[in-house]
């Protein structure tokens, strides 16, 4: 399956091999990889000799602040992203710090079919304390009582080709990456990189996939969090079908209304696809779907198109097909095709 959806092809090609004696090291940026994991879990990680997998849970932060709608009061949910990101806007809308081409598709996406599936694009405006530049969005927590929210990545991959081919055009070591390898899996470095204590960039980005179900699923689960209890982020190693399905069984409660109403979108989602003149001109990466669910109703939405681009003129893609580089496949269709299969697999076993 791996070597289908490309990642065999890269995975030894990438690993570290240093010929220079002076090998050339490269600081993290702002603009590194934008689904990347959150800093603090490593910093949270050096403060306490507590299990890898506890510092990661304690590390996350899902209220960036209240929400106000209809005179009702709730945390607002961030589950991915680079904190900071957002800010309450009005009644029902939220502000997004505007960021790469999001803008742009937004407003295309709004003459489009998939209008129906994505939050509501209200115009930009600057954020009152400072110069910074924010979208106005439509909040798809508002309607909701005590929501039940998750996000799952969508693709084969959450990085584009032109990232992958100019990180190994001139590779940097990263001691960052090395960290965050690490706090995963001891065991993964190689021992030339155990001794310098990086890794490069394009090696990172090929293992960070490869340990999910991205690379063979086509989505992986960014995070969750329950109306009742905390949220969590810890699925960065969650892989299998087994795994997979019961993290949809417990999002679900397996209620059967739940189940089917998220079938039902989904379902609508596809068709809507094949259809849309955006999705067959662009390629999504790093793009999410939205899950959202209280005790009485259930949504989806396509959300985060700020490395949505489109096509080149000469490139034709299904989004079905796996990637192989250069071929620009993104393979959002082979995991929406998997989310509805293990969705279908949950519903058959609820009365």
């Amino acid at each position: 399956m791996l070597k289908k959806c490309g990642y065999e092809q890269y995975q030894q090609s990438v690993r570290l091999s240093v010929s220079s004696t002076k090998p050339e090291f490269e600081e993290a940026s702002s603009d590194d990889l934008s689904s990347d994991w959150d800093t603090e879990e490593i910093e949270e990680s050096n403060k306490t000799k507590q299990s890898a997998w506890k510092k990661v849970r304690h590390a996350v932060r899902w209220s960036p602040f209240v929400q106000t709608y209809k005179k009702k009061k709730y945390p607002w949910i961030q589950l991915a992203g680079h904190q900071g990101n957002f800010r309450p806007g009005g009644q029902g809308t939220v502000l997004k710090r505007s960021n790469g081409l999001e803008e742009v598709n937004l407003k295309e996406i709004a003459n489009d079919p998939l209008s129906r599936f994505v939050p509501k694009f209200k115009g930009k405006t600057i954020g009152k304390d400072n110069d910074e530049s924010y979208l106005h969005l439509e909040d798809l927590l508002a309607s909701f009582t005590l929501p039940n929210v998750m996000d799952l990545k969508m693709g084969l991959r959450t990085y584009l080709e032109e990232e992958l081919a100019k990180a190994r055009e001139k590779p940097k070591l990263r001691k960052d990456m090395y960290e965050k390898m690490v706090l995963i899996d001891p065991d993964e470095p190689s021992d030339e990189e155990n001794q310098l204590k990086a890794v490069t960039k394009p090696r990172y980005m090929i293992w960070r996939e490869t340990i999910s179900s991205t690379a063979t699923l086509g989505f992986r689960i960014e995070g969750i969090k329950y109306a009742d209890e905390a949220t969590s982020k810890d699925f960065k190693t969650v892989k299998s079908e087994n795994q997979i399905l019961a993290a949809f069984s417990k999002f679900t409660g397996k209620r059967k209304h739940i189940i089917n109403s998220y079938l039902d979108r989904l379902k609508d989602l596809k068709t809507t696809l094949k259809t849309s003149p955006f999705f067959k001109n662009h390629e999504l990466i790093g793009s999410s779907l939205l899950f959202v669910h209280d005790s009485h109703k259930a949504n989806v939405w396509m959300i985060d198109f700020a490395k949505t681009y489109k096509l080149p003129e000469n490139i034709k893609i299904t989004h079905e097909s796996p990637w192989q580089f250069g071929n620009h496949e993104d393979g959002y269709l082979i995991g929406l095709n998997n989310i509805i299969m293990l969705f279908e697999k949950i519903e058959s076993h609820v009365d």
